[in-house]
């Protein structure tokens, strides 16, 4: 089975709002929400990854000291197997807005299970809401 590695973050604003992203029609998983990050590409580093994703997806500007590893995601779906770092992220420079389509919403932790999201997504979201 493919091993297929992600790097996802959890972005936090100062009221302690995580943002989530809706993945739009056309993509696997259309209509679930997740928390904004990518595929890492070969020699690309998870940070890395994330800091490309972030400017892509969201117009955003962060540092790889502004990113804290908190868990991870493994989980097997039908035709690959997904590892998922998740970080957090508190300090980034910009607006975080939808620039693939996706709709954004920043969500309260104690509301996130209220979002549809991937099942590797869902073990994530009580580390994330103790953490928090």
């Amino acid at each position: 089975m493919k091993l297929v590695l992600v790097a996802a973050v959890a972005l936090v604003d100062m009221d302690g709002r995580v943002l989530l992203a809706q993945r739009p029609e056309g993509k696997s998983m259309a209509g679930l929400w997740e928390f904004p990050g990518g595929k890492v590409e070969s020699g690309e580093t998870p940070e890395a990854a994330l800091i490309r994703e972030l400017q892509e997806e969201l117009g955003i500007d962060t540092w790889a000291s502004c990113l804290a590893p908190l868990s991870f995601a493994s989980h097997s779906y039908e035709n690959f197997h997904l590892l998922m770092p998740l970080f957090v992220c508190r300090k980034w420079q910009g607006q975080p807005q939808s620039r693939e389509g996706q709709a954004l919403k920043w969500v309260r932790p104690d509301k996130l299970r209220d979002y549809p999201m991937p099942a590797a997504d869902l073990p994530l979201i009580p580390v994330l809401r103790d953490w928090l």
